[in-house]
């Protein structure tokens, strides 16, 4: 072999070997995305202001009642429209409801709620801030449970669900009491997004949602993990909301994006986006920002989706966006 040869042949070889690391890293990628979790839960932003304050008449710390091991524990499934308490059945119309766990002691006699939701409402988890001392968009976005004594039953009863699913022993309760504090440490973050292909029911999913409903069905697994037998009269169905789209594509974190020059259009781009959906808006001003949604998302089919801290861009695809109400059977 010649030297011309042999050097075509390392060439060949090589460009075979980027060829299979490229592959492997497109192959890497794994659909859904992870949810990314955390090694402890960080203080929030004081910029971050909530119309309604979170959970507050639960533990600040998050502690749950300890309960005796013989105690038998009722389980009650709970939905309600979302904002029943300021707008009744409104959005109940629309099939947009807020789940929550309930549970009563037989051996006190004492209720408790167990939910999960958003710190600073659905609006700043779905949507950042765009204040004007800072380039990058401003996210508040933590949701977290809340766990505190009393089943309001007229407010979960009167245009949603109040139905006991099952019981387990104090013993059980108080290991799913560990896990709940464990899981809520370590997933900080709302996300009020499922991301899929299509809505044909083998459709790839790109982006799990991560909100009230997610976490009453993990709750559900660990209790039957644990032993707990669940079961329900009625046709347990839970809201989605979903996007469609083609593959997204991964951005970048802030970071990336908002501190590089060479990428300043994206950047400016983005806030873009974010701006047609900014918080505290008038009519006519909410009236036209919808407009430009429309043109964006519909004519434009872009979307800029915030991910496990990350940028990622959405090809959009018919139908867009889609609200469901669908069964979710329990474990």
């Amino acid at each position: 072999m010649t030297q011309t040869e042999l050097t075509l042949c390392l060439n060949l070889l090589l460009f075979l070997h980027v060829v299979a690391q490229f592959r492997n890293n497109v192959q890497q990628q794994q659909w859904p995305v992870p949810y990314r979790r955390f090694d402890h839960r960080p203080a929030t932003d004081s910029y971050c202001d909530a119309l309604y304050p979170f959970c507050p008449t639960g533990d600040r710390d998050g502690r749950i009642p300890y309960m005796r091991d013989t105690d038998v524990i009722s389980i009650y499934r709970l939905q309600t429209p979302v904002w029943e308490f300021k707008y009744g059945d409104l959005l109940g119309k629309f099939r947009i409801m807020h789940d929550a766990i309930g549970f009563s002691s037989s051996e006190t006699g004492a209720n408790y709620t167990m939910e999960w939701y958003e710190l600073f409402q659905l609006g700043n988890c779905t949507f950042p801030h765009l204040r004007p001392e800072e380039y990058a968009p401003f996210w508040c976005n933590q949701g977290a449970a809340c766990f505190f004594e009393g089943i309001d039953d007229f407010h979960w009863s009167q245009n949603g669900t109040l139905e006991k699913i099952g019981e387990i022993t104090g013993s059980q309760f108080n290991d799913m009491a560990q896990w709940v504090q464990d899981d809520n440490e370590t997933g900080i973050y709302y996300e009020t997004w499922t991301v899929r292909s299509d809505p044909s029911p083998n459709s790839t999913v790109w982006f799990e949602s991560y909100d009230c409903s997610q976490f009453v069905h993990r709750t559900y697994r660990k209790l039957t993990e644990l032993g707990a037998k669940l079961s329900s009269r009625s046709q347990t169905n839970y809201t989605k909301i979903y996007l469609y789209s083609g593959e997204p594509t991964c951005l970048g974190n802030e970071s990336a994006i908002f501190g590089q020059p060479a990428l300043k259009n994206l950047a400016l781009d983005i806030r873009e986006f974010y701006h047609t959906f900014r918080p505290h808006q008038s009519f006519i001003d909410f009236a036209l920002s919808m407009l430009e949604a429309y043109k964006k998302v519909v004519l434009d089919k872009s979307f800029y989706l915030y991910y496990n801290f990350e940028y990622w861009h959405l090809p959009m695809k018919p139908p867009y966006v889609q609200i469901t109400y669908e069964e979710v059977p329990l474990p």
